[in-house]
This record gives C-alpha cells, structure tokens and sequence, in this order.
C-alpha cells in the first residue's frame, strides 16, 4: 500500500470514530434539552420543616412545660426536614433567591400544633402529582407530622375517620401486588387487634374496637380497589405467628405497634408503586390512620421515639 493510501485510509477511519462519538454526544445534548429547570416542587416543604424544627427548639428552650413535647416534635421535623433536603439534593434543580416559609419562633403548644397540622396538609396536598419515589416520601412526611399531632391532645390528638371512597382507573401489574400487600397487612391487623384484647384490660376497650374497625375498614378498601382493576383478592392467613410471645400488656402493646408499622409500611409501598391518583389518596389516608396510630401504642408500650418521623420507609 502507498504512503498515500495509507493516509487516506487513517483519514477515514479518524472521520469513521468521530462519528461514532458524535452520536452519543448529541444524544445527551438533546436529552440535556428536557432538564426541568423549575423550582423543586419540595421546597417550601423543606423549607417548612427546617423553619418548624427551629421553632420547636426555640419553644423547648423557653418553656419548661413544653420542653418535652417541643423537643419530640423538633426531632421529628429535623428528621423530615433532612430525608427532604437530600432528595431536593439529588435532583439539583435551581432554587429561587426566596421561598416562603412560617417564621422560626412559635408563641406555645397551640401554635407548634397548627404549624404541624398545616405541614400534614401542604404534604397531603403534593402527594398526587409527584413522580412515584417522591410520592412515598411526601406521604411519610405527612403520616409523620400526623404521628407527631398524635403525641399530646396539644398538639391535636385524634384518630382520623374512615377511609373516603375513592375511584381508581386501570391499575398496572407493581400497584396490583403492592396493594395485595396492603391487603395482607390489613388481614393481619385485624387478627392482631383480636389477640391483644385478651391481654388488654377494659380500659383500653374504647381503642381496641376503633383500630380493629379501622383496619376492617382499609380491608375493604383495599378489596374493592383489587375487584374493580379486575384482581382476585386474596385471603386471610389461618392464623399468624406474633415475633414475640404475647403474655401481658406491654408484650401486647408492642405486638400491636408492629401491626401497625406493617401497614405503614404496605401502604407506603403503595404511594412508590403507582401513578393512579385515586389509589395514591387511599393510601395517604391508610398511612396517616397507622402512623397515629402506631404513636398511640409506642406511647403504650413505652417505646421511643413515640412519634415515628417518617411512618412506612425503613
């Protein structure tokens, strides 16, 4: 071969790899055209949890009779302000000069109470519209401040009521399994309810019979959610095996607090595997309902923390 073929067959083969590497790069230039470059939607959550934890500190600090419970609530919105902050993090969107947050201070029980019901809210209300892995970690924060609320009448105490109907459109194969999961948890919840009641004195009557409804309750929905994608659901176990022995009332307490943690868990589950907003919404309210819930009989059992931060992840 000739010097000169040679140079013109190096020519084309530089012009051959050149090519190749142009492909890719344009590709990533044109998939660089799709960035979102709004505002993180979290933002005012996070920001609202850091201006709430600060708050709670402050009312710990300068109130001795509501250090305890401020500084339960701090730790909670820390914790919710932290998992906020990373996943704001990792997308690494712009972030405007100013976002609107409460103040920093708060004047007693009372305020740190509306400050957690209006966080559960602002939550609740971005669930629907967030890609799925965000849509479990909003509605964690929104359980968790309902958790918090659950600490002391003070802070708003209360159980919620039954689940709302909702309509759900065709559900994809991950939210169909996701739900049967719930539906096992939700199976397992009412046996466990019927179990501690033998080891519980009277006293506890009252909340035996609503968190056995409750569970009965998301039982059925899950049931007519799986009926109408066209989904057999499926049973109850015959029985099922506690993880300790139960023999008294701090054993059955504990017992009751792992059902509950279960369903947290199912239903946070739910939220990461769907896009159906109908079915997102049932289960925001079924992981509210355990995560006050579960508050209630970590205060029982003498468990801490009571309040869970984030109800349903881990």
């Amino acid at each position: 071969m000739t010097s000169r073929g040679l140079l013109n067959r190096r020519a084309a083969l530089r012009a051959a790899a050149l090519a190749a590497v142009a492909v890719p790069v344009a590709g990533t230039a044109s998939a660089c055209t799709g960035y979102d470059d709004s505002p993180d939607p979290l933002l005012p959550l996070l920001a609202r949890a850091r201006a709430d934890a600060a708050a709670a500190r402050g009312l710990a600090r300068s109130s001795p009779e509501a250090e305890n419970l401020a500084s339960q609530v701090a730790t909670v919105r820390s914790a919710q302000a932290d998992a906020l902050g990373r996943e704001v993090d990792r997308l690494n969107r712009p972030r405007p000069d100013r976002t609107n947050a409460p103040g920093t201070t708060v004047a007693d029980l009372d305020a740190l109470r509306q400050r957690l019901a209006d966080a559960r809210q602002q939550a609740a209300a971005l669930v629907p519209g967030l890609p799925a892995y965000r849509a479990g970690l909003v509605g964690a924060v929104a359980a968790g401040c309902a958790g918090a609320q659950q600490l002391d009448p003070a802070l708003g105490a209360g159980q919620p009521g039954p689940l709302g109907r909702v309509s759900t459109g065709q559900l994809e194969e991950p939210a169909v399994e996701a739900l049967q999961g719930a539906l096992a948890a939700e199976h397992a919840a009412v046996w466990v309810y019927g179990l501690v009641s033998a080891f519980l004195p009277d006293a506890f009557g009252k909340g035996l019979d609503a968190g056995a409804e409750a569970h009965r309750d998301r039982r059925s929905a899950c049931e007519r959610v799986l009926t109408a994608a066209g989904a057999e659901p499926r049973g109850p176990e015959p029985a099922y095996l506690p993880p300790q022995p139960v023999t008294d009332e701090t054993s059955a307490a504990t017992l009751v607090v792992t059902a509950e943690t279960d369903a947290a868990r199912a239903w946070h589950g739910v939220l990461e595997r769907t896009e159906d907003t109908g079915l997102r919404e049932l289960a925001t309210q079924a992981l509210v309902g355990s995560a006050t819930r579960c508050t209630s009989w970590r205060l029982e059992a003498g468990l801490e923390p009571a309040a869970i931060a984030l109800p349903g992840r881990g």
